[in-house]
């Protein structure tokens, strides 16, 4: 079959494309982010074209799917509408994928990339699987049984997908443009949680535990009422350890070079749901340590005496445990923050949730805020100016104006967001470069 993917260096769309190229498909696909972006890797790899205007052909058997962020009104989703090509939603595709394989669905408002790219590392050194990483990163060799797949509740994205198990990594109150409250939030994960046949769940998170299933659920945490419980956690400036326990039997006690405590839970879900797999505690412990984290998940260079972290994190509660993470390694250097708030509706709902996370680091600098998929008009008025006025000797930049950051480039600089902060980094570290 042939598939046009209109958005495709958004990660969750280069990741499909990728997938549909391995099993046998012909791809291509349109994006107007003509500069290059880490999603474009897998997607070179492969051969698959990348188009940037509208002067080329698409077949009459095309399947097309599309980003979220391109609208109905966007010349190429016109053009081929026009056209009378067929049409499929990108989470219908993907759902169509995971009826293919033995699906395994990482879930949850945080920690699900990671989570993914955990199983991922253990299932590849020993039984193989497919995945469909968040990170633009996508995989499919038909001889394996095992799909691993990042599963999104944007949208309710994921509630088109087929789990045989689900693991849910923790609940919270996000993508307020979609639903109306945690209620909601809960209720939609309920439904996609009891699609699967067995469940893997946080069960010190106290919105899980209002989820009513009615399928096979064992419970991970450090409460005692778990099923699996995690105790003797450490968290160095190497990496974290804990022992695992089932109920009072001792698995084992492992190392990840993983830094915050929200690491280790999700560390724990993918080492339970490798036992249910058949991969021995052995074998577990002796792969975690060599696990390297997904693109842009705490991504450490060096310039000087510099260290920049480039991260995803784009929630309040993700800002506030990768800037704690990035205290347990570095206890002793100065913390500054670059954050690139996204969506107007996130950035208005959690304006104070922000700057009290923000306030974490030693200094704080925030860009404006960058959203491709809401008309700023459809929500309260909100700009990044609104969260600099609640923390102290925090500053406004830009792409053009990130030397500002030069005076406090002592340390370490954390860029985050989910909207790219590429060129912010690349700005900052020729200032860098050019002053040593």
């Amino acid at each position: 079959m042939k598939y046009y993917c209109i958005g495709i260096k958004g990660t969750g769309m280069s990741t499909l494309a990728q997938m549909l190229y391995d099993m046998g498909n012909e791809v291509s696909g349109y994006d107007d982010a003509k500069d290059y972006k880490f999603t474009e890797k897998g997607l070179k790899t492969r051969g698959i074209k990348i188009f940037y205007d509208s002067n080329h052909k698409v077949d009459k058997d095309t399947i097309v799917t599309a980003s979220r962020a391109f609208s109905d009104d966007h010349p190429e989703m016109k053009r081929v509408k026009e056209l009378g090509l067929t049409f499929k939603p990108y989470n219908e595709v993907v759902g169509e994928i995971t009826k293919e394989f033995d699906t395994i669905s990482i879930c949850g408002t945080h920690g699900k990339t990671t989570t993914t790219s955990i199983l991922k590392h253990l299932f590849e050194n020993t039984i193989g699987c497919n995945y469909f990483i968040g990170d633009g990163t996508g995989h499919i060799d038909m001889k394996n049984k095992i799909l691993v797949i990042e599963s999104d509740e944007f949208n309710r994205h994921f509630l088109a997908y087929s789990p045989t198990t689900a693991i849910i990594t923790c609940i919270e109150l996000e993508h307020t443009e979609i639903y109306k409250d945690i209620e909601d939030i809960i209720k939609t994960f309920e439904k996609f949680a009891n699609k699967a046949k067995t469940v893997i769940a946080n069960g010190d998170d106290e919105n899980i535990r209002k989820i009513n299933f009615n399928n096979n659920v064992v419970f991970y945490g450090e409460d005692k009422s778990n099923d699996y419980i995690i105790k003797d956690i450490k968290l160095e400036t190497t990496g974290s350890s804990f022992s695992l326990y089932k109920k009072d039997e001792l698995i084992d006690t492992f190392t990840v070079p993983l830094y915050g405590h929200h690491m280790v839970m999700n560390t724990a879900s993918a080492i339970i749901s490798a036992l249910n797999e058949g991969v021995s505690k052995e074998k577990i412990k002796e792969l975690l340590p060599s696990f390297k984290n997904a693109n842009r998940r705490f991504a450490e260079t060096k310039v000087g005496d510099t260290i920049i972290v480039d991260d995803y994190a784009h929630h309040p509660t993700e800002v506030k445990v990768t800037l704690e993470a990035i205290r347990q390694k570095y206890p002793d250097k100065k913390l500054t923050v670059v954050f690139r708030p996204n969506t107007y509706s996130r950035t208005s709902h959690f304006k104070k949730e922000f700057a009290e996370a923000l306030k974490t680091a030693d200094k704080v600098y925030l860009t404006p805020i960058k959203c491709d998929r809401e008309n700023p008009r459809d929500y309260p008025p909100i700009k990044s100016e609104d969260i600099i006025e609640l923390i102290p000797n925090s500053e406004l930049v830009d792409d053009d104006t990130v030397n500002k950051v030069l005076k406090d480039k002592d340390g370490v600089v954390a860029f985050m967001g989910c909207a790219t902060v590429s060129h912010l980094i690349e700005n900052f570290t020729k200032a860098l470069e050019n002053i040593e």
